[in-house]
């Protein structure tokens, strides 16, 4: 199992970047792909989570209206549309396969991870 994020950069408070995460493999299973990112000196800090249905979509209060998730089958990719940014979402953003039926929100849940891609956001 392979994933590869990127769409990272740098954006103005109240901008937009969508990070794209390219999955690759076979038999992986899981029940979904999340997001998660961790902010220079400080803890990883869950996101996003969307299950390979499209049914269930979970965020971070600190999200919630202001991102996206997404996925394109076809593409083998999940998508994070970000709007709105504000200099607290920056951070190096990670996707990952939750292989765990505990707590989506818990990084112990999953087992897959991409490499990160860095959001700096400006005020």
């Amino acid at each position: 199992v392979q994933l590869q994020a990127s769409g990272g950069g740098l954006v103005q408070a109240g901008g937009s970047l969508r990070l794209s995460c390219v999955y690759s493999g076979s038999n992986f299973g899981g029940s979904g792909v999340g997001w998660f990112r961790q902010a220079p000196g400080k803890d990883y800090e869950f996101v996003a989570f969307r299950d390979w249905t499209g049914r269930s979509t979970f965020y971070a209060d600190s999200v919630e209206g202001r991102f996206t998730i997404t996925r394109d089958n076809a593409k083998r990719t999940v998508y994070l549309q970000m709007n709105r940014l504000e200099p607290e979402d920056t951070a190096v953003y990670y996707c990952a396969v939750r292989t765990g039926t505990s707590y989506y929100s818990r990084k112990n849940e999953y087992a897959f991870w991409g490499q990160g891609t860095l959001v700096t956001v400006s005020s």
